[in-house]
């Protein structure tokens, strides 16, 4: 059984613990408001750039583009598919990087030869590497710093393969943080469905047709990326409010796992102390008592 002091310096180290646990879960906290207050003020020009595209596809009845899908249905496409892959920089966010790369595992699964991974996060590199897994690209510092602007660097590379006909389908790999939950997911980014922005019955029919300058194919060219970098932006935030989220949630359990502890240790200690305190009283009440019987003695031996 311990003794006292060992039972004092685990408590310490404990409380030391749960210190640094305590710090980690309100750092994390303020980065998901931080990221969540930036993502709410992009938003609302993605969401009308989405918008417009809904009002071409309502003027115009037939447009080709190279970034949706024929309107008779998909085709076989050559190239590769590519995989944007986000994870995080650090661990101690419980199971969110884990659920990332069971995903990728899955989309390996249906596609093991034709597959191309670009590497958000350095969890997920390492991953690749220790499999020997080869990545086309990895993105260092966007895991932990969420901006539009990586966001359009990310896209002005995917576009480019996909342009170029080495990309037939282009998919992300991120933490979606829906409710009170999240959930690593797969979504095709492109080529996009027409019905991705199907108008709903209740918006209005256009009855004066648009014109467009220099052509309707040539516009969607141009608003296509900004609507690709806004949804990668997305993502990219949603998987780092999802990390912070699962980061609290672990040094939450860290910190209730303290507490349980140092109450046990603190049980422990006080039952120690007791034990040693009434040790002593028997102690000192014995060799008091030795003391009495020895001068009892010694009293009957001089009254001889």
């Amino acid at each position: 059984m311990p003794n006292m002091k060992e039972i004092k310096n685990h408590i310490a180290s404990v409380e030391d613990t749960r210190k640094i646990t305590n710090a980690m879960y309100l750092i994390a906290s303020t980065k998901l408001r931080k990221a969540k207050r930036d993502l709410d003020q992009t938003l609302p020009y993605f969401n009308a750039l989405r918008g417009e595209i809904k009002r071409i596809f309502r003027t115009v009845d037939k447009v080709d583009n190279r970034y949706f899908f024929p309107a008779s249905g998909e085709e076989d496409l050559p190239g590769d598919y590519g995989f944007l892959v986000i994870t995080a920089d650090k661990g101690l966010a419980g199971a969110y990087n884990q659920n990332v790369l069971k995903e990728v595992q899955r989309m390996m699964g249906e596609h093991p030869t034709d597959n191309k991974f670009f590497v958000v996060g350095e969890y997920g590199r390492q991953y690749f590497a220790a499999r020997n897994i080869p990545i086309e690209e990895n993105f260092l510092y966007t895991a932990q710093s969420p901006t539009l602007q990586r966001a359009r660097n990310i896209t002005a590379l995917l576009l480019d393969r996909y342009r170029k006909g080495e990309l037939s389908h282009i998919f992300i790999i991120y933490t979606d943080l829906g409710g009170l939950e999240s959930s690593a997911r797969t979504v095709r980014l492109l080529p996009f469905h027409r019905s991705q922005f199907a108008s709903s019955t209740r918006e209005k029919k256009v009855d004066i047709p648009f014109e467009f300058s220099p052509s309707v194919e040539e516009v969607l060219d141009s608003m296509i990326p900004s609507y690709v970098s806004g949804f990668i932006y997305s993502a990219l935030v949603d998987s780092f409010c999802s990390e912070q989220n699962a980061r609290m949630k672990a040094m939450d359990a860290a910190n209730q796992n303290a507490q349980e502890l140092l109450d046990d240790l603190t049980a422990q200690f006080n039952h120690t102390r007791q034990s040693a305190i009434t040790q002593e009283i028997t102690e000192i009440s014995a060799g008091a008592l030795g003391q009495r019987r020895y001068k009892e003695r010694l009293k009957g031996d001089a009254g001889l």
